[in-house]
């Protein structure tokens, strides 16, 4: 790769005028500015930006790092991370993500993600998780997607998960249903608790006691997905009767309709089907159509890319609405 000295060398021109020509070009006789980019163009030389930020150039556009804790390894929060890149090009600034694993050495991490200069951070997650914040992030504008913090007080982004059951729930009773079997994700989730909450709100209003609904929580790991279909097949069997199911999200209603429709079961006619997430690419590939609630992560993404490009200072939790999104299963 070539660099600045390549390029000042094939141009016959000093370091400071390459320089100058790739950041403040106004300086420079129009003449010796076209010699440099020529050579520019020639050398097919690419401006490191860090090196750039470091000595201060007025025309470096300004960069949100994003520390993501397995964001980029699923596709149910890619959106996240999407949007951020995408709301920051909108406002001529740039981004750039450093993955985390949970094997990793935060401080490495943290110290490779602060060593590319940024002007703020965006700490984001897969899954609504509260985490601790590593104290050297607090050194620049720093604010929380689909995380809440458990140290500093910071700005977070965060689904609405409490009204987007609440929502869904409430569309079930519109639509007559009653007798709901809710299958959940680990209770150990924040999501879980909160969603539940939801539950147990659109049940008082509707005047529905909530203690008669059935209650199962997954264990934790994806391998427990199937077990929604012996809780589905349990309850068919049993003399406990219900109309409808609320699944922890899409792919515990993917499981759940197998299970409805080898019995032979109509959905809704028979049983109605609430999901949630909206998984990428799937909920219009349920026959029929999924009910689902929408998790907000565009939106989660964007409006943390808002707060630092405009320099937002607020250390409060936002919930982002959680729509729900209704289909042919209610």
């Amino acid at each position: 790769m070539a660099s600045l000295k390549d390029v000042a060398k094939l141009a016959n021109v000093s370091l400071m005028t390459v320089s100058r020509a790739l950041n403040e070009p106004a300086r420079l006789k129009k003449e010796t500015y076209d010699t440099v980019m020529s050579a520019v163009k020639q050398l097919n030389y690419v401006s490191d930006i860090s090196a750039r930020k470091i000595r201060g150039a007025k025309s470096t556009p300004n960069t949100i790092g994003v520390l993501a804790l397995d964001t980029m390894t699923t596709p149910f929060s890619v959106e996240i991370t999407l949007s951020i890149e995408e709301t920051a090009r909108a406002h001529g600034w740039n981004s750039f993500l450093v993955n985390m694993f949970s094997n990793d050495n935060p401080d490495d991490i943290v110290d490779l993600l602060m060593s590319h200069r940024p002007n703020g951070i965006i700490y984001t997650t897969m899954g609504l998780r509260q985490v601790p914040v590593p104290k050297k992030l607090s050194t620049l504008p720093c604010v929380l997607a689909n995380c809440e913090s458990l140290t500093d007080k910071l700005a977070s982004y965060i689904p609405d998960d409490e009204h987007g059951q609440y929502a869904g729930v409430t569309a079930l009773f519109q639509a007559g249903y009653k007798k709901l079997l809710c299958i959940h994700l680990p209770h150990t989730l924040v999501a879980s608790q909160r969603r539940r909450a939801g539950i147990e709100r659109a049940c008082l209003e509707a005047g529905i006691d909530p203690s008669t609904l059935t209650h199962h929580y997954l264990p934790e790991g994806d391998q427990h997905y199937l077990n929604a279909a012996d809780i589905v097949n349990q309850h068919l069997t049993a003399s406990h009767h219900f109309d409808a199911i609320v699944c922890g999200n899409d792919r515990v209603a993917f499981v759940v309709y197998q299970a409805l429709l080898t019995r032979g079961l109509k959905i809704p006619e028979d049983i109605a089907v609430l999901g949630y997430d909206n998984m990428v690419g799937t909920g219009e590939l349920f026959i029929p159509p999924l009910s689902t609630i929408q998790l907000p992560h565009y939106e989660i993404g964007r409006l943390s890319a808002l707060h630092i490009i405009n320099g937002e200072t607020h250390q409060e939790t936002v919930f982002v609405a959680s729509p729900l999104l209704r289909r042919q299963s209610i």
